[in-house]
Formats: structure tokens, C-alpha cells, sequence
């Protein structure tokens, strides 16, 4: 297999999972401005999309989307799956919402939104995030069992900090567990981003 990514992009929840699964896989660089790999090929023309990740499997074919993605991942481990009768559905409900609720809201911080746009976003985030926390049961989402949903919903906590969006008491320790896994922590250091990231200290301004 092969997994397009960016770093710190959406695309590391990918690699997460492949590490946590043992899966084999080649990576390569994409920068999302240019549009050009590490290789020197034309993204576009290998994803018209132009965005990452895409995950190339063995027999040529490509599949694009977190969601889609990180349910394939999924279905290669089982193990990722929740340990209960509708938990490929459950995992399918967490990755949709974390996609299309959660990352969805980041947007205007990152592509020139006003700053009254900026600070909605960020209060759209972290409200989000308000309802995550209460879906962490015991260790991770779906309790002691680690899933390709937790591989998701760490890198946009990772965003959330970047941005000075203080996540809820809950997901801190949540946060710190899930980097320190084994798997999270080598996907980091091939990516060139920092292992422990500061967490801000000082809470989102007042809504008016």
C-alpha cells in the first residue's frame, strides 16, 4: 500500500492506524499548495481531487476520504472495530460526525476566514469537542479498545491546540494517552511534528 499524505493533515490518522494495525505502507509527501509530490509527479493528475490522504492498495486501486479510508483500515483489523453487535456502525456513525461536524469546522481558521468567522469557528469547535468528551468511555471512544476513530479524533485535538482552542478537562487526559502510544508517536517523528504539544493555558474569549 501507499498513503499519500501532508503533514499534520487529516492524513496522519491514516498513518496511526496503519502502524497500529502492522500494516505495510509506503509514504509520500504531498504539498497541498503546489500540488506536487516528493517524487516531482502532479498530484492532480494522480488525484484529481487534490487532496489527502489517498491510500493506494495493492492491486492498484485508490480509495480517498477519512471516512472511507479509515473504515477500510478498519475492516483489514478487526480489531479496530468496537467490541459490540452494531460496532462497525457505531464506528461508521463516529467517523462521519468526527468528518463532517468536527474537522468541517476548522475551515474558516485555515482558509481565510474574517475574525468574527475565525472565532465562530472556534466556538463551533470546541462545542464539539464538549460533546466528544462525553463520549469518551473508560481509555478512548469506544472504551479500552483503540480505534481508527480515536487515530481521527487526535489529530484534530492536535489542531484544536494549535489554534488555542483549550479542549474540555475530559480530553486532556484523553489527548495525553493517545499520544503516548507507540503508534502515534513513530507516526509523529516520520511526520517531523513534535511529540508533546503545549496546551494553552488560556480559555476562548467571551462570547458577546
Amino acid at each position: 500500500m501507499k498513503l499519500y499524505y501532508a503533514p499534520g493533515a487529516c492524513s496522519l490518522a491514516t498513518r496511526i492506524s496503519l502502524h497500529e494495525a502492522g500494516l505495510a505502507a509506503k509514504f509520500e509527501r504531498v504539498d497541498l499548495k503546489t500540488k506536487a509530490t516528493e517524487s516531482g509527479a502532479n498530484y492532480v493528475a494522480i488525484n484529481p481531487k487534490g487532496s489527502v490522504p489517498m491510500l493506494v492498495l495493492d492491486d492498484g486501486q485508490a480509495v480517498t476520504e477519512n471516512v472511507a479510508i479509515l473504515t477500510l483500515v478498519a475492516d483489514l483489523e478487526p480489531v479496530f472495530e468496537p467490541g459490540n453487535p452494531l460496532g462497525r456502525i457505531r464506528l461508521i456513525e463516529m467517523l462521519s460526525y468526527l468528518s463532517t461536524e468536527l474537522h468541517a469546522a476548522f475551515r474558516p481558521l485555515w482558509h481565510g476566514g474574517s475574525e468574527v468567522e475565525k472565532l465562530q469557528a472556534s466556538y463551533a469547535v470546541a462545542g464539539r469537542l464538549d460533546l466528544l468528551a462525553g463520549q469518551v468511555r473508560e481509555l478512548y471512544l469506544f472504551g479500552p479498545r483503540f480505534t481508527v476513530a480515536d487515530a481521527y479524533l487526535f489529530v484534530m485535538l492536535r489542531w484544536a491546540i494549535r489554534a488555542g482552542i483549550r479542549p474540555p478537562i475530559e480530553l486532556l487526559g484523553y489527548y495525553e494517552r493517545v499520544e503516548s502510544r507507540p503508534s502515534v508517536r513513530r507516526a509523529l517523528k516520520e511526520e517531523g511534528l513534535s511529540v508533546d504539544h503545549p496546551l494553552p493555558q488560556t480559555p476562548l474569549p467571551m462570547a458577546s
